[in-house]
């Protein structure tokens, strides 16, 4: 059974923003983060750190999305206000689909 990386990412990141879970991803990731049992131990020098660097990144970028969103939403500016960010369209409750026909100039 192969398991792809982006598959255990998105595992994540939807869990972390589930508020009922939130509290508990965090809390086993900073546990995770400072068990001497790693998926790579840390007295390999460099490998060791790659999976710990790499889980606290993307602890911080999820915590720190979601402290943008919940700004966003005192404030009242949504994402369609500003075109650069990205929508996530798994947690929208639509999508919308526009249908264009093309035709070829010659």
């Amino acid at each position: 059974m192969r398991i792809s990386i982006q598959a255990l990412y998105n595992l994540y990141r939807t869990v972390i923003r589930n508020p009922k879970y939130r509290g508990w991803v965090i809390l086993g990731t900073l546990v995770y983060l400072l068990s001497p049992l790693d998926i790579s131990p840390d007295l390999i020098p460099i490998l060791g750190q790659v999976d710990d660097v790499v889980l606290l990144t993307i602890l911080f970028s999820e915590v720190y999305q979601m402290f943008v969103d919940y700004t966003r939403s005192l404030t009242g500016q949504t994402s369609e206000d500003n075109p650069n960010t990205e929508v996530n369209q798994s947690s929208s409750s639509s999508s919308t689909v526009v249908d264009v026909e093309a035709e070829t100039l010659e």
